[in-house]
């Protein structure tokens, strides 16, 4: 009898008072569901990176032409860095819901604390007691029997509420250990991002001088929209006007080169325009969100001014890495009063694409960039990142094309 209460009383002494300490999670969230969507959400987004990444360094390797490979590569580095922010991102989900479990198990463990301390303790008191200095206490000797039949029975009753408890316990240290791994992923994730930004702002910094190079009047062109930027009056007007300058620009690309003269007059022909492709109307292929992030306002929600949104509202981490949505042609650069840093994409087949609210640039206008090609960062607090849609002119839902 001796050896069992002095079993309970270790346990519940050294276990209740020497529970371990784990790593508090900073928590961005409000219940543990939205910790858990959080997590769920970083978890698909690191997916649907690591497929862009594998898919961008399959066509890398198989691409011929210098420019399409360096811009797959690019790309490929792009998605590299959006996986290692979402590793980041599941990892603080994991950790808001460690620390929020383990609060939850302190409580309970609280309640239990202290009645269960207190019994121990007598239980240990006695069972230190001798059988004959119990018997020289006042008293008939048939109350001690009483007391040590009461006892006898009591210790049943005693392992079964404490056999939560050493679950508790149990699970005690293994959200310790959770809390351990999702620490060293998350360190593993940052030092990878690190490395893999770096990386990136080297190539992306490579690509633009070679942009510049190749393209002789590229100053000429943003040096215009730097003026047109600030004519116009309001962002829906700068874009309209930069599509009607894109509209021309493909018009006159699409023009037939002068023909040789012949050497008989008579032979002499009238070239006709090439005749509109069946696929004029197409939308961007592999279109894609700029950033991961959670969508804070849907297309065509009223925004705080009343006016209906002409794309969709994305919540950045700071520093996030903002991609190209598509494939295109930079029409504009820079910042713009009231948006931040801006960038406008123009597609194929009269589709533009609006990016508003970095913090900075790694592009130029004139050059060409892939879907997934690095645009720049989030600003270094969190933010909102606007991703606008066109076809003519006319909005359309940017999630209606998503690939």
């Amino acid at each position: 009898m001796r050896c069992r209460f002095a079993v309970i009383a270790a346990f519940s002494v050294a276990g209740l008072l020497g529970l371990p300490a784990i790593a508090q999670a900073p928590s961005r969230f409000d219940s543990a569901d939205e910790a858990r969507a959080a997590l769920d959400a970083a978890r698909q987004q690191q997916r649907n990176a690591r497929a862009r990444s594998e898919r961008l360094e399959r066509e890398a390797a198989s691409s011929r032409e210098t420019s399409a490979k360096a811009r797959a590569d690019a790309a490929a580095l792009a998605a590299r860095v959006q996986q290692a922010e979402a590793s980041i991102a599941a990892a603080e989900a994991r950790l808001a819901l460690t620390d929020r479990e383990r609060r939850l198990l302190d409580r309970r463990l609280s309640a239990r604390r202290a009645p269960l301390v207190r019994l121990t303790g007598a239980l240990q008191s006695m069972s230190r007691r001798p059988l004959a200095l119990s018997a020289l206490q006042s008293g008939s000797l048939r109350d001690l029997v009483y007391t040590r039949a009461v006892l006898d029975s009591t210790i049943p009753v005693i392992r079964n509420r404490t056999a939560a408890l050493r679950g508790d316990l149990d699970r005690a240290k293994s959200l310790q250990a959770e809390a351990r791994q999702a620490v060293a992923d998350r360190r593993d994730s940052e030092a990878a991002l690190i490395q893999r930004r770096k990386q990136l702002t080297a190539l992306a910094e490579s690509e633009r001088l070679k942009a510049r190079r190749a393209a002789g009047g590229a100053d000429r062109e943003a040096q215009r929209a730097l003026v047109l930027a600030e004519q116009a009056i309001d962002l829906d007007q700068l874009v309209g006007r930069l599509e009607v300058a894109g509209s021309l620009r493909t018009r006159l690309a699409a023009l037939p080169g002068p023909l040789p003269r012949p050497a008989d007059p008579r032979m002499a022909r009238v070239s006709s325009a090439p005749s509109p492709r069946p696929s004029a109307t197409e939308p961007p292929t592999q279109y894609q969100l700029p950033v991961a992030g959670k969508i804070a306002a849907g297309f065509g929600e009223a925004a705080a001014s009343g006016q209906r949104q002409a794309g969709i509202v994305l919540s950045a981490r700071p520093r996030a890495l903002i991609v190209a949505p598509g494939a295109g042609r930079i029409a504009f650069a820079g910042p713009y009063r009231g948006f931040g840093r801006i960038v406008i994409v123009e597609h194929a087949n009269g589709w533009i694409s609006l990016v508003t609210g970095l913090g900075t640039l790694d592009v130029d206008v004139g050059q060409n960039v892939g879907a997934g090609s690095p645009l720049g960062l989030a600003p270094a607090a969190p933010g909102e990142v606007t991703l606008e849609l066109r076809q003519d002119g006319e909005p359309v839902n940017p999630l209606d094309h998503l690939r």
